[in-house]
């Protein structure tokens, strides 16, 4: 069990804080107005109003001591930028932020957040990639090149294996995991094979996550 401050109880904070509330982790939430804390006063461990562009209220809670913080401020770009700048000089583990626009994530990167979350633009550019090829289940971008993607095994590449493919010389990609449906062998349960060799042969109903950039991933005809 893990240890997490949420400041800001909006949509994406509160979201943050339940969630991680139910997998059994500490939540200490906070926001410096009543009526976003009330409505989750028991679904968090322990929920506080305070302003946390105030340096005594976060020295106050200890930051240093939590293994994550989520600033989940997001208008309020300058009360954003304090409360991160504030952290960072406690000694805040593993903080990761929330940011309105590009600008504003791009301060936040400087300022020394380790992740920044832009909740509307990110879900945009799954649900885009899901549209734009059937095949994919989720996407996620690891870097400003490379990218994660998760998809369901084309026909075109069923019953022939990673090698037979060429799937790294064709499009540039690596299979990192493959998840295939239950059977009979397995009782069935599902599997997940973990770094898959090149002889492995993609079945249909197999679900694989591949890695590459993000041109490569995008230029891929599923």
């Amino acid at each position: 069990m893990a240890s997490f401050l949420v400041i800001g109880m909006g949509r994406f904070g509160s979201s943050v804080a339940t969630e991680l509330y139910n997998m059994k982790h500490e939540v200490l939430a906070v926001d410096d107005h009543e009526e976003n804390i009330a409505p989750f006063m028991g679904q968090v461990t322990n929920a506080i109003i305070g302003d946390t562009t105030d340096e005594s209220v976060l020295r106050s809670l200890g930051v240093h001591n939590f293994d994550g913080v989520v600033v989940g401020i997001g208008e309020a770009i300058e009360d954003s930028i304090w409360t991160l700048m504030i952290l960072k000089e406690l000694g805040a583990k593993m903080i990761v932020c929330k940011a309105w626009d590009e600008r504003h994530a791009k301060i936040l990167v400087q300022l020394g957040a380790e992740k920044v979350i832009r909740p509307e633009f990110d879900m945009g550019k799954r649900v885009a990639h899901s549209l734009s090829h059937r095949n994919v289940i989720d996407f996620l971008d690891i870097s400003s090149d490379h990218s994660v993607m998760e998809i369901i095994v084309p026909k075109k590449w069923m019953n022939k294996s990673i090698a037979k493919n060429n799937l790294r010389r064709k499009y540039g990609i690596t299979v990192i995991s493959i998840k295939s449906e239950k059977s009979e062998e397995n009782s069935g349960i599902g599997t997940v094979n973990f770094s898959p060799d090149a002889d492995t042969v993609l079945r249909e109903g197999d679900i694989i996550t591949v890695i590459g950039k993000k041109k490569n991933l995008d230029s891929m005809v599923l």
